[in-house]
């Protein structure tokens, strides 16, 4: 575990660092993040939503939507967010290397 020691505290630094994604767009007046438009955005930047878009965007919600956490700040929400989506894709991994390694014993 101790040689794992530097990889965890360059993640969690990252976790950390994740509310300049709050912070410098909103400085620069940058807008969102590529990729991240609601329908309804994407309709005012481009004129139109594409069929796809259209018909899937309500399909799925997300657990945090736009990385909140009801009240709370919305630095410490995107901390949050970070730290649980580092536990949950760290976890699927682990359990995914465990069943893979079970396997060949």
């Amino acid at each position: 575990m101790k040689k794992f020691k530097p990889f965890f505290l360059v993640i969690l630094v990252l976790a950390i660092l994740t509310p300049i994604g709050i912070y410098l767009p909103e400085k620069l007046q940058a807008g969102d993040a590529w990729g991240e438009w609601s329908p309804e955005d994407l309709s005012q930047e481009i004129g139109y939503v594409p069929q796809g878009m259209e018909k899937l965007s309500s399909v799925y919600q997300a657990p945090l939507p736009d990385y909140s956490a009801g009240e709370l700040n919305p630095y410490l929400a995107y901390i949050l967010s970070a730290i649980l989506g580092i536990l949950l894709a760290g976890g699927l991994i682990y359990l995914i290397g465990w069943a893979i390694s079970a396997r060949g014993h």
